[in-house]
């Protein structure tokens, strides 16, 4: 007599048309007039069940919408396995950027490796208006990641303030837990750099005072200087857009010009410092012979350029990597999870574009 022939064992996840919800155990045993243990039984392939049952619940699973899968965890810890990502970046240069793909590619592979998968979140699904915090429901994402983004936007501000496991990249907020770069001592560590270079007179073009990255670069720089017993001269201190280079480029022309130039510019970003640098070279001036700059974040094109750009190298796979754990925890373990903020450290690349201070 041959044995009965055993099902492969697969993973289902239902999907329902026509409708916005999933289907039941529950409606399987219905359809197929047993308990719902017996069709968990047979979805898992568990051996205390006969196979004509099994065969039968199973064919009976696949009509009504379930499709093999590797989720079938989703079915006993219901959960989807399904992380949202919010990205809003407002200068444009979106996923194209180092910094952000870098940060992106670290909390997607994590994730992956845990076993979730990643979607965007955006305000128009199928043709209909919804916010961020009702598409994150709809698609039944047990946590999100807000990479970038208007904290201030309402839509956001109720994103955070809900019941979902959240985290944030380099943003505080009482509700999620935040992931951010050391930025403390990473400005502590490139001001102390340049002043071992013999400079004193130093200007720092900073980014959008509204930014936690911005309110903790500046309150270290400030406290650095004073540390040195450096005077920092009012007009020394700028604000110009993050990844942009038109407002770097107004303010190096304008810290130029002044009576008594600072011999070094540090600037919110490697990305901006290209604005200031292109207005020093149009000046006639050599980095660093006639004047030192350095910027922030250690993107490949800042290790491209000649002179080498002195940077604070951010480790953007970390942030990214460390981002997807906090949410995952938060996620599996939410009874034992703290807020926190996490602080990834920086490392100065010296680079060669901020030299000795020049002979006054």
């Amino acid at each position: 007599m041959r044995a009965p022939m055993r099902l492969p064992m697969q993973s289902y996840i239902p999907i329902r048309e026509g409708g916005d919800g999933m289907i039941s155990v529950k409606d399987i045993a219905n359809a197929c007039n047993v308990s719902v243990a017996t069709v968990s039984k047979a979805l898992n392939d568990q051996k205390d069940i006969g196979e004509s049952t099994k065969a039968r619940i199973r064919e009976t699973a696949k009509e009504m919408g379930y499709f093999p899968n590797s989720a079938a965890r989703a079915l006993k810890t219901k959960r989807s396995y399904s992380l949202g990502v919010l990205f809003e970046e407002e200068a444009g240069s979106g996923l194209k950027h180092e910094y952000f793909s870098s940060v992106l590619n670290g909390f997607k592979t994590q994730a992956e490796s845990q076993g979730y998968d990643i979607t965007f979140l955006n305000t128009s699904f199928e043709k209909r208006k919804m916010s961020y915090y009702e598409h994150c429901k709809y698609r039944n994402f047990d946590g999100v990641a807000i990479v970038c983004a208007d904290y201030h936007d309402p839509q956001v501000m109720e994103l955070m303030d809900s019941n979902l496991p959240e985290a944030t990249i380099d943003y505080i907020h009482y509700n999620c837990t935040a992931v951010c770069s050391n930025n403390v001592k990473g400005m502590e560590d490139l001001v102390r750099y340049v002043y071992s270079r013999g400079h004193r007179r130093i200007a720092y073009i900073h980014g959008q005072t509204n930014s936690y990255v911005t309110k903790d670069r500046l309150a270290s720089f400030y406290r650095v200087c004073e540390e040195l017993k450096l005077d920092v001269p009012e007009e020394y201190v700028r604000t110009a857009a993050y990844l942009e280079t038109k407002g770097t480029a107004v303010q190096t022309r304008e810290l130029l010009e002044l009576d008594d130039p600072p011999t070094c510019i540090l600037y919110p970003d490697d990305t901006s410092l290209i604005g200031g640098r292109n207005v020093i070279i149009e000046s006639g001036r050599k980095i660093p012979d006639d004047i030192s700059i350095a910027g922030y974040d250690g993107i490949l094109m800042s290790q491209l350029l000649h002179p080498k750009i002195t940077t604070i190298s951010q480790n953007m796979d970390e942030i990214g990597r460390e981002a997807a754990r906090r949410l995952i925890t938060a996620i599996e373990n939410p009874k034992t999870t703290f807020i926190e903020r996490v602080v990834i450290e920086g490392t100065l690349l010296p680079g060669q574009s901020v030299g000795d201070a020049p002979e006054t």
